[in-house]
């Protein structure tokens, strides 16, 4: 799947500063974790913003803004937002600021140790 290299640069601008921040690969475009919990995604589809359950509501009546589907199921708490949506600045802040008051809601994530998460790893079975 293509990036989308101008969101991410966008994201990136809204997000400068924003301590326990980490960009990663992650679902064939960039994704934004937050004290170790998804925050949001870049990716040629869209932006995804994790809102949470009963969080998302209010997102999902701004236009070019849709439920997540990830294997054809919605994704409780998750929206993608479209090209119109992020393209606007104040919604796509709106939409960000809005998935950092529930990230930071949450327990930060301890890493996991690179030999457990090497062990970890081997121990799964292929999908």
């Amino acid at each position: 799947m293509a990036r989308d290299e101008g969101l991410e640069h966008l994201l990136r601008e809204d997000l400068a500063g924003e301590p326990g921040l980490v960009e990663k690969p992650m679902f064939g475009g960039l994704a934004w974790l937050l004290n170790g919990n998804l925050l949001c995604g870049a990716r040629d589809d869209g932006l995804l913003v994790r809102l949470g359950r009963d969080g998302d509501g209010w997102a999902l009546a701004l236009p070019d803004v849709v439920p997540m589907i990830a294997r054809g199921r919605a994704m409780p708490g998750w929206v993608r937002a479209g090209p119109a949506a992020f393209g606007d600045d104040a919604q796509r802040r709106r939409l960000i600021a809005a998935a950092l008051g529930f990230v930071r809601s949450l327990s930060a994530k301890r890493p996991i140790a690179p030999a457990v998460r090497r062990a970890v790893s081997r121990t799964r079975s292929p999908r």
